[in-house]
């Protein structure tokens, strides 16, 4: 299936969700597992902390707000900035998760390709791919915080515009969602040496399925105890949706492909 639509592609999370427990795919899911599971429990429990002590100087508004008889626009604000601070939040944590988890999603993703083609994305046993691949992957992801910063203080900064702050945190959630699809789309696609500005135009020619698949990861990533099994989950689907929407226009694929292939014998 080469093309598709947002809600076709929503359904990849549930099929990532299947492949991850799949007999020969599993002990690939572990090492994620592991390292989302210590960087939600670590960070959570410096967020719950800090979003604690930061809706706290809000209660000095609301005894504003009784005395100006604008406690229900207060309380709207609060809401939406909570809600703002929450999804940033856990996009962060899942983002510093992926950047130290590189590898390994690097390596599931691999191995669940070759579980969907038959066919192994190289040459090299998967964990000395993995090893080789360890630097494009960190430089991959030091490139993704790079495009998120660009992105992220304006639209957090939005969320401090009067009239514009209410549409700036679904403003937030899609430009997370489109983060997302780059995120998981670029383990796959990287396996084949597209760099990340090409994840981008081949996630731009297929917005609607990048996006469909995004909004998916994105509000699961704002569910308790769902965002600590979400990376490897997300990993699978999104190599999933490379093999049936992106795989066969990559140029880069085939290109990799050639490189790889053995020169005749004399």
């Amino acid at each position: 299936m080469a093309n598709g639509g947002m809600l076709d592609s929503m359904r990849y999370v549930g099929i990532g969700w299947r492949l991850v427990r799949t007999p020969g795919l599993r002990r690939f899911v572990l090492a994620p597992l592991l390292i989302n599971l210590v960087i939600f429990v670590g960070l959570g429990w410096w967020a719950i902390a800090t979003l604690g002590d930061w809706l706290g100087d809000w209660r000095v508004l609301d005894r504003f707000g009784d005395v100006w008889g604008v406690g229900f626009m207060v309380g709207a604000l609060q809401l939406l900035f909570t809600l703002a601070i929450v999804f940033a939040l856990a996009w962060i944590f899942t983002l510093v998760a992926n950047l130290i988890g590189a590898p390994f999603n690097g390596l599931l993703a691999e191995r669940v390709e070759a579980h969907l083609t038959g066919e192994s994305p190289t040459e090299d046993p998967g964990w000395l791919s993995m090893l080789r691949s360890t630097p494009r992957l960190l430089g991959s992801e030091i490139a993704k915080l790079l495009y998120l910063a660009v992105w992220l203080v304006p639209l957090l900064l939005l969320q401090l515009v009067p009239l514009l702050n209410v549409v700036a945190p679904f403003l937030l959630f899609l430009f997370g969602a489109w983060m997302f699809a780059l995120e998981y789309l670029d383990y796959p696609m990287g396996n084949h040496g597209a760099l990340f500005r090409e994840v981008r135009a081949a996630a731009r020619e297929r917005r609607r399925s990048a996006l469909g698949f995004g909004i998916v990861v994105a509000a699961l990533a704002t569910v308790p105890f769902v965002n600590l099994v979400l990376m490897p989950v997300a990993v699978a689907g999104a190599t999933a949706l490379y093999v049936d929407r992106f795989r066969a226009g990559d140029p880069r694929r085939r290109r990799h492909a050639r490189d790889r292939r053995p020169s005749p014998t004399p």
